[in-house]
């Protein structure tokens, strides 16, 4: 496999979507949907046998990929159809026949008929769908049936033809189906409410047809009939579960081009939807260079450059934002709400992907723009006075108030410095109290700075909430440093960040770097912290375990913990070993002691 191909594999989303498969002269040869792109995609390029010789010839052909972003796999279906139909690429085999989805039609006609079709014309009739299953739109013409009855004749209702009385009514208006407007049996006004009703059912606008229904409601209550009532309501609920309407494949959005960018430092990101017959038909990212020229115009250029690359003729461009760049004989458009809008939105998914590989291929090759661009994003999320390359992390650890330590862990450029770690040992606090626990480890660990002529943390994060942030601020207002440091606290229910003198929390986004940098440094913060308080439990029970044996006193045990650095190695250790540490006679009291207890 090439490794162009494999790089396109690993930068692919796990979303729903389209992925397109292309030969060596660049010829579309395959188009599939996904529910997730990047597990789809891979099983391709994955297995070392394929289930048929049909599969493993494409895939020996592929020498290049696309995909698109879409919102749901439903949309992905509908425009894998749609894409087949118009391209029929080679080893597609299943779709490649005239059977499309099926839409339902209102015809532009007075007294309009409602009915399914499959292949629109452009007639002037509106068409609703497409819908993925025949069974879900059957329902939904059922429920118009029930709730609106019209004409499902194909007679020329004039106004001419109907005064001359030349129809009479059929079987459908004696089985309560059609309320006869071929005999002025139903005036035209009445009709039209009747098509406007189903307009917003098939547009998924429930408001005014719950208001109808409402009224069919009291109606049906009133004359008693409870089971017919119910079954409107039954039938309303169905609405919502089967009706689907697709923003990928909409007859009634075409020839027109999307784009949404963003800028960045110095680059320009861009994403191109070309919407042609209903259907998006190509989606392409790319990256501009802004090298000090003026915004609007290298956004007006790229937007130019890209129209060129897709051969696109559109006349009619959907923007996000607006551009006063002239593009001559094209109608710009800012949509804000409806489909177009929803355009705009999976273009914006796309171009975000796109936006997020590209950053992350730069930081491959330069690490330190990744701890830079985290770092930056922080400094604004907690509206720092300077980058916070330095941003130490306390936390304190005891067991029921004894032997309380606090841990101090240290990130320098967004990664830990752990030779710089501290850990400290309480020494003028009595009891469980944290508060004052944190307030002497600060003040220890900035006194000695200062006394050292070390440099100092721009940001430093307290384990805990006001208490414990209170506690810290008043250390280093002790050491006149609150004014050079910035101190926050992060409590742990709800992520809420405090500063200290301000009783209302912060809250980052769940999703940001900012807030999981600060994550990081209190969870290892807190590793640290139990780690050292284990290991001074251990060594504690080991002095206490061994000191109460003959001839053993304090040193005696230190040697060891020097030697052997753990409690288990101890343990473990023969008795050689153990004499070449404290001598022959004490290593033989020890080393028989535990063999005694295994």
């Amino acid at each position: 496999m090439e490794q162009k191909i494999i790089r396109q594999i690993k930068s692919l989303p796990k979303d729903a979507g389209i992925y397109k498969f292309y030969d060596n002269g660049n010829k579309l040869i395959y188009v599939g949907k996904a529910k997730n792109l990047k597990n789809r995609v891979s099983s391709y390029f994955s297995k070392a046998k394929f289930e048929n010789g049909k599969t493993a010839l494409m895939v020996s052909k592929i020498q290049d990929l696309d995909f698109t972003i879409v919102n749901t796999e439903m949309d992905a279906l509908l425009l894998e159809n749609s894409l087949i139909k118009e391209f029929q690429p080679r080893y597609n085999i299943n779709l490649k026949d005239d059977k499309s989805f099926p839409l339902i039609k209102i015809t532009n006609e007075r007294f309009p008929r409602v009915f399914p079709i499959r292949n629109p014309i452009q007639d002037g009739s509106e068409y609703f769908g497409p819908y993925t299953s025949a069974k879900f739109m059957r329902v939904l013409l059922d429920l118009i049936k029930q709730l609106y009855p019209i004409r499902t004749c194909n007679l020329n209702l004039s106004e001419k033809n109907i005064a001359e009385a030349k129809f009479k009514v059929c079987l459908e208006y004696q089985i309560g189906n059609c309320l006869g407007p071929c005999e002025n049996l139903q005036q035209e006004d009445n009709y039209l409410e009747s098509i406007r009703q189903i307009k917003h059912l098939l547009k998924g606008n429930l408001i005014e047809v719950k208001k109808h229904l409402q009224s069919l409601l009291q109606k049906a209550v009133g004359d008693l009939q409870f089971e017919q009532a119910e079954e409107y309501k039954k039938r309303l609920e169905k609405l919502s579960v089967y009706q689907h309407k697709s923003t990928v494949v909409n007859e009634r959005i075409t020839d027109v081009d999307v784009f949404t960018f963003d800028q960045e430092n110095v680059n320009l990101y861009m994403n191109m939807l070309s919407i042609s017959n209903g259907m998006i038909v190509q989606s392409k990212n790319r990256k501009f260079k802004l090298s000090g020229v003026e915004n609007e115009e290298v956004i007006g250029q790229a937007i130019i450059e890209m129209r060129g690359q897709l051969r696109s003729t559109n006349t009619r461009i959907l923007l996000e934002k607006q551009t006063n760049w002239p593009l001559n004989k094209i109608e710009c458009q800012v949509p804000k709400a409806g489909d177009k809008l929803k355009l705009i939105q999976i273009g914006r998914r796309n171009l975000n992907h796109f936006k997020y590989e590209s950053v992350k291929q730069q930081e491959a090759l330069d690490p330190e723009l990744k701890a830079k661009r985290i770092l930056s994003a922080l400094k604004e999320d907690l509206n720092l006075k300077e980058l916070p390359k330095h941003i130490e992390c306390f936390d304190n650890s005891n067991l029921q108030g004894h032997q309380p330590i606090s841990a101090c862990v240290v990130f320098k450029d967004a990664k830990p410095s752990k030779k710089d770690y501290r850990y400290f040992n309480i020494k003028t606090v009595s009891g469980p109290n944290d508060f004052a626990s944190m307030e002497e480890a600060l003040y220890r660990r900035y006194s000695r700075l200062l006394v050292e002529n070390s440099n100092l943390p721009q940001l430093v994060v307290i384990d805990g909430g006001k208490g414990q942030l209170s506690a810290s601020y008043s250390a280093l207002k002790r050491l006149n440093l609150n004014d050079k440091i910035q101190l926050i606290g992060i409590a742990k229910r709800l992520e809420e960040i405090y500063f200290p003198n301000d009783s209302i929390p912060a809250y980052l986004n769940k999703k940001s770097e900012s807030l999981k940098l600060i994550q990081r440094l209190r969870d290892e913060a807190h590793r640290f912290g139990l780690k050292n308080h284990r290991n001074k439990r251990s060594k504690d029970f080991i002095k206490h375990e061994l000191t109460q044996l003959p001839n053993i006193g304090e040193k005696t045990v230190s040697d060891l913990l020097k030697k052997f650095r753990s409690m288990k190695k101890v343990k473990e250790a023969s008795e050689i070993e153990l004499s070449n540490v404290i001598g022959s006679s004490k290593a033989k009291i020890i080393f028989y002691h535990y063999q005694q207890k295994k």
